[in-house]
């Protein structure tokens, strides 16, 4: 007979088994003094200033080249005249870096929305947030709510349109990868292909020279060409925006960006605190009364 070793062999399983429930029982702790510190390093990337931006101290800021009016002012986005330029400003402003801090960088409009890593902090030209979109990006809260109008020349059959169905026959044209395209191929549902340019410049010399009918844009920007660049054109109508919730244009940001949140609490306090319609009031054409096309 050989006892004592099984109460010996019992001895050291029980003991094992006993530190093994103490490591386990302990094991959270650390884990939560991990956890309040992640909370507490979260609250902070959002200090004034500290934001960890792409270039230490600076604040990279991207829109299109060219920048069009009203959104910016003489194709200079960094000299804070035109909407979007304004709210950059007010933007970083809310973020804790001065005007001396932001970098502006040029990137076209369908780069700045597509997949991959992005060399800004966020982007700003009238990008409409959208779910698709929102696979690639990361997007603010809305910094402004848009609708979508039909330019068209004087005196043409599409500038006496009055509804949806009056645009079914007519040639289309719109920027690539825009709502505005979207609204084309979405609602109205043309029975001729829309015409898809890379440019709005490229579109509003189209109209001109009679290769499309009419032209989809966002109501300030059609505001603008009918009174400033396309002046014997006309706002045939606007659409009502679809599936009940506002279209809005948002910063665009990294997929994941840890800039995201506080991003978008900046938006929101210049929403909450005036700004936004006041920098709306102030660079962005008075809205009249364009008949909604239904």
């Amino acid at each position: 007979m050989h006892p004592a070793p099984r109460v010996l062999h019992r001895a050291v399983a029980a003991a094992t088994i006993a530190l093994l429930a103490t490591a386990v029982g302990c094991a959270p702790q650390p884990e939560e003094k991990a956890t309040g510190a992640a909370s507490a390093s979260a609250g902070a990337t959002c200090a004034k200033g500290k934001l960890a931006t792409k270039s230490s101290g600076k604040l990279t800021v991207a829109t299109d080249e060219p920048a069009y009016e009203p959104w910016f002012k003489d194709g200079k986005p960094a000299n804070g005249k035109g909407f979007e330029s304004a709210v950059a400003y007010a933007v970083a402003k809310q973020l804790g870096y001065d005007r001396s801090a932001v970098v502006w960088q040029s990137v076209p409009f369908n780069k700045a929305f597509a997949p991959g890593e992005k060399t800004f902090d966020f982007d700003i030209n009238q990008v409409s947030i959208s779910e698709e979109r929102k696979k690639a990006v990361d997007f603010s809260s809305g910094y402004y709510d848009v609708r979508q109008a039909v330019i068209a020349l004087k005196g043409t059959k599409a500038a006496k349109a009055t509804s949806i169905a009056d645009l079914k026959g007519l040639k289309l044209g719109a920027q690539v990868g825009t709502t505005s395209l979207d609204y084309i191929d979405d609602l109205v549902k043309p029975t001729r292909q829309a015409a898809v340019y890379a440019k709005n410049d490229q579109a509003k010399s189209a109209l001109k020279n009679g290769q499309v009918d009419a032209i989809v844009t966002d109501l300030p920007t059609a505001f603008y060409i009918t009174a400033a660049e396309v002046t014997d054109a006309k706002i045939v109508g606007q659409f009502e925006n679809q599936g009940g919730t506002p279209e809005q244009f948002g910063l665009v940001l990294d997929k994941g960006s840890a800039l995201t949140s506080c991003v978008t609490d900046a938006v929101d306090a210049l929403r909450k605190d005036g700004t936004l319609a006041k920098l709306d009031k102030q660079w962005l054409s008075e809205a009249v009364d364009a008949p909604v096309l239904k």
